[in-house]
């Protein structure tokens, strides 16, 4: 199985705040402020790392073959 204890290093940075902020400044523009941002992109590491523990290889597969599918390898 894959080990997903590397997504742990991942630390917030602030080119990736600047673009949650623009996200949510074009979906939820009454909340759209660095400390939401900040939550936002919390709440989506902790999704991705549960993700990474609950799901199978199976699944995790399945995951890549749709991002692939709106990503092509370049």
């Amino acid at each position: 199985m894959t080990d997903f204890r590397k997504l742990e290093d991942y630390e917030l940075n602030e080119k990736d705040i600047d673009a949650a902020l623009n996200y949510l400044r074009i979906f939820d523009p009454e909340n759209a402020t660095p400390e939401r941002a900040i939550d936002f992109l919390e709440f989506y590491r902790t999704a991705i790392h549960k993700i990474g523990h609950e799901a199978t290889d199976e699944d995790m597969q399945k995951l890549y073959e749709k991002f692939s599918q709106h990503k092509p390898k370049q």
